[in-house]
């Protein structure tokens, strides 16, 4: 993965600078990261690079398909999730690829999931800029795509979740903000974008109108709202008292309307038919099963995190599921070991973050975000008590 630039940074890395890199994190905005961010970025060749970019491409025909909604339907799979004035596309995709290898021994992205809902598009902005600033980057290095840098990514990004409404009527929405392990990037967006984060509890509904209280303790109305609120987490938290739902009929723009998190989700891993796709069906449409059961996974459509997900699948799996229509099996992939650390070598899954504005033909990668991880699988609790894992960024060349 770029071995001379993977050598040097290795041999000049320092606990003292990983340190100071953590302060410069927590100082920013003065908030800790709630999770574990890793002591180095991924550097990116090119073949990669360009396998990603065109995996993303050859997805996003599938997400530009003028029938979208026809075949997503079946995602919004109670009247109770629809919510009024559905705009024409996702404003927000994102793409997680795990990185394996070709026959060749070259790295090759494998699609893990897909999604049409907001990322840590802020943590990124800020955690490529303190890897730049506390670690040997070379300046022919960059994170982001399109021939961005961070001024143009946070411009674009203004525009899109704020444009020409006056800030204090844009909102960033979410469950207990404070509360949330990705908190500051909700604090990152609030301060660059200068737009409030506001808790679900705390919106007032007056007709058909939103309100938030200022720090003035004065009525302010919601006319955009930014959605981080996760519906499945919502679902499991029939303690908020809420005055509004997501069902109402609300004189609101959501950047990002709530039905596209249904819509792009696991729900469309069966359609999408590549070579960067690992083979994927719905399980209520199978008259047979493989016969090599543990090479896949099965996991539950409206799930969030990795809630449910069965890693090494049997017979009786499947036959303990009552609601097969509720459920994918996908060919397990390969991750590689792809970082040189210290130690143990690392795998790595590369999230493209992906922006599709208004006017836009289709969606577009911005920039980044990578998942560095030692376990047998991504994710927090496979990684306890290990070091040169957790949220990190690809950096490729220019």
């Amino acid at each position: 993965m770029i071995a001379k630039i993977r050598a040097e940074y290795n041999q000049k890395f320092t606990q003292e600078k990983y340190a100071n890199f953590l302060q410069g994190l927590e100082d920013k905005y003065h908030c800790k990261p709630l999770f574990r961010v890793a002591e180095s970025p991924l550097f990116i060749p090119s073949l990669l690079k360009e396998r990603l970019l065109e995996a993303c491409d050859l997805i996003n025909e599938v997400v530009s398909r003028p029938d979208i909604k026809s075949f997503t339907q079946g995602a919004l799979y109670d009247d109770n999730l629809i919510v009024p004035n559905e705009d024409d596309h996702t404003t927000f995709l994102q793409m997680d690829f795990g990185v394996c290898l070709d026959d060749k021994g070259d790295p090759m992205p494998q699609l893990i999931e897909i999604q049409g809902f907001p990322s840590v598009y802020f943590f990124q902005y800020m955690v490529s800029q303190a890897f730049q600033k506390y670690f040997d980057i070379p300046d022919n290095l960059t994170c982001f795509f399109n021939h961005m840098g961070t001024a143009q990514y946070k411009k674009m990004m203004y525009d899109i979740i704020v444009g020409d409404t006056d800030p204090k009527h844009v909102i960033l929405l979410e469950i207990e903000p404070e509360k949330q392990t990705t908190y500051i990037d909700m604090l990152s967006t609030s301060v660059e974008l200068g737009i409030p984060v506001v808790c679900i509890t705390k919106v007032v509904k007056e007709g058909r109108q939103l309100f938030y209280k200022n720090d003035s303790n004065e009525l302010v109305r919601i006319k955009k709202i930014y959605n981080r609120v996760i519906f499945d987490e919502l679902d499991q938290r029939p303690d908020l008292v809420l005055q509004f739902k997501f069902t109402d009929d609300l004189d609101v723009i959501w950047v990002g309307h709530p039905n596209w998190f249904y819509r792009i989700s696991k729900y469309m891993l069966p359609f999408l038919k590549n070579k960067y796709v690992p083979e994927t069906h719905f399980l209520h449409e199978m008259t047979q099963y493989p016969s090599d059961l543990e090479n896949y996974v099965l996991k539950p459509l409206f799930s969030f995190a990795g809630a449910g997900v069965i890693i090494d699948v049997t017979q009786a799996d499947i036959d303990r599921i009552e609601n097969k229509s509720n459920f994918i099996l996908q060919r397990k992939v390969s991750y590689e070991p792809i970082l040189k650390s210290p130690n143990e070598p690392v795998k790595a899954e590369i999230r493209m973050l992906m922006l599709w504005p208004k006017g836009a033909p289709k969606a577009f990668v911005v920039t980044n975000l990578v998942r560095l991880s030692k376990g047998k699988m991504i994710g927090v609790k496979y990684n306890k008590d290990k070091d040169w894992v957790g949220g990190s960024v690809g950096f490729f060349e220019k």
